[in-house]
């Protein structure tokens, strides 16, 4: 009997060989955190509570505490938004690994995406569990109009993102080309 991949009919998914060892780059997913908890410990060891220190025209660093998601996202509740916010990193970060075990191998920017994204929740996720809230150091302001201050984590999930999204994009129009070639 024919083996099923190798047959017309067969799905462009099972066309595609598995990526090997996919799993090895969440080296990206510690880097992150470990990026993310020393500038969290230096901003708040260094840093008065809410003083902004002028870096650039533009550019703050200020201490402050986010007991919320981004924009600060429930962060007027009572309390309970800091176990729901750490079962979605935790969640969140299970299945993006899962995910990450089963990258092709025509999906290289999937293998830095995820672990970016993987090590910015589990950078929060640290805060969350410990402090009770995210540290946030970086400031950005223009004309008065201030950008929710960040950290390290949040870049990582961040550019993780926009990476899943171009490799979303480019990768199918990619896969596309290639299948109309070979055809």
């Amino acid at each position: 009997m024919p083996n099923a991949a190798n047959t017309p009919n067969a799905t462009n998914a099972s066309e595609r060989p598995p990526m090997k060892r996919p799993l090895s780059w969440l080296w990206i997913a510690a880097a992150v955190i470990v990026l993310d908890l020393l500038t969290k410990y230096v901003a708040s060891s260094q840093l008065c509570y809410a003083q902004p220190v002028e870096v650039l025209p533009f550019f703050n660093l200020t201490l402050l505490h986010n007991p919320g998601a981004a924009f600060s996202f429930l962060a007027t509740h009572p309390g309970w938004q800091r176990w729901f916010f750490a079962i979605i990193a935790v969640g969140a970060s299970v299945a993006l690994t899962i995910w990450l075990s089963r990258v092709k191998n025509d999906e290289k920017l999937l293998v830095i995406a995820l672990p970016l994204i993987i090590g910015g929740a589990l950078g929060n996720l640290y805060d969350r569990l410990v402090h009770g809230y995210v540290v946030d150091f970086l400031s950005f302001h223009v004309a008065g109009w201030y950008y929710p201050a960040f950290n390290v984590a949040d870049i990582g999930i961040t550019l993780g993102a926009v990476a899943l999204i171009w490799e979303s994009i480019m990768g199918e129009r990619r896969r596309k080309k290639a299948h109309a070639a070979s055809h």
